[in-house]
């Protein structure tokens, strides 16, 4: 299966989209169509699973560079780094959020939590980010994705949750998605944009009407974020087939609200 298919009408589509002139965040932009996704069964049930985390939302450690325009590279990062030791190149998304709470973007606390609930196996050591903001789909399958999957292939990663952060982050995370799921690696994909995910179509996506920039729940609301991750990870197993699946998490929100509630 291609990660990108019918790659060449996607080339012509882009071109043509790269010579209207067009800006990063017009809405013309020319998303990848996939038909079909990969599928990768669970084959170790959550609590035995060695769990990756891999973010589009430019995450990088306090004195080292910055992400750059178009970059291709990623940052692997060890688990136990500081959220205050961590910087954003936010391109195309507000920082806001993540500058308040990490984990909003980088849910690791929340995860180490699941780590030492047994909720998941373990949290891998390092988790991996790259800033999502590319235009060129075929650079994301091309240059980056394997790059990606080497380094988890190398981890003996047995799951991975993949979170973006802008909206066209939400196309760059689809790609690797399904390059890890081709891997033999099951992947859960969060989303707060249905129309981009049902068309690049990452072979698992957990969707809720969030925020871009707070993909992994609200700043300084860790209940939130515990509830998002929660109910997404325990789909990755018995999920049988390529779908995405609409979270209660935002009923459980709305209902909160109505109430005066955080």
């Amino acid at each position: 299966m291609e990660i990108i298919e019918d790659i060449n009408g996607w080339r012509r589509r882009y071109d043509d989209w790269e010579r209207s002139g067009s800006s990063r965040t017009d809405n013309n932009y020319p998303f990848v169509k996939n038909q079909r996704a990969p599928f990768t069964p669970a084959r170790r049930a959550l609590p035995m699973l060695n769990l990756a985390l891999v973010s589009s939302a430019g995450a990088y450690i306090n004195g080292t560079p910055e992400f750059a325009t178009d970059d291709l590279g990623y940052r692997e990062i060890p688990i136990e780094v500081e959220g205050s030791d961590l910087l954003f190149t936010a391109n195309g998304y507000d920082p806001s959020a993540v500058n308040e709470d990490a984990n909003s973007q980088l849910p690791v606390e929340r995860l180490l939590e699941f780590e030492r609930n047994g909720i998941i196996g373990q949290l891998n050591g390092v988790f991996w980010s790259f800033s999502g903001h590319i235009p060129s789909a075929t650079a994301v399958a091309d240059e980056l994705a394997p790059k990606l999957v080497q380094r988890l292939v190398r981890y003996q990663v047995q799951a991975a949750l993949l979170v973006p952060a802008s909206r066209l982050c939400h196309q760059s995370i689809g790609i690797v998605a399904r390059a890890i799921e081709l891997a033999g690696i099951p992947t859960m994909t969060l989303a707060v944009l249905k129309d981009v995910v049902e068309s690049v179509r990452p072979p698992r996506v957990a969707f809720y009407n969030g925020d871009l920039g707070s993909v992994a729940g609200k700043p300084n609301f860790p209940e939130h974020q515990r509830r998002i991750l929660d109910e997404s990870l325990r789909l990755i197993e018995p999920m049988d087939q390529p779908g995405i699946r609409k979270l209660v998490v935002e009923l459980e929100s709305q209902v909160e609200l109505s109430r005066g509630e955080r």
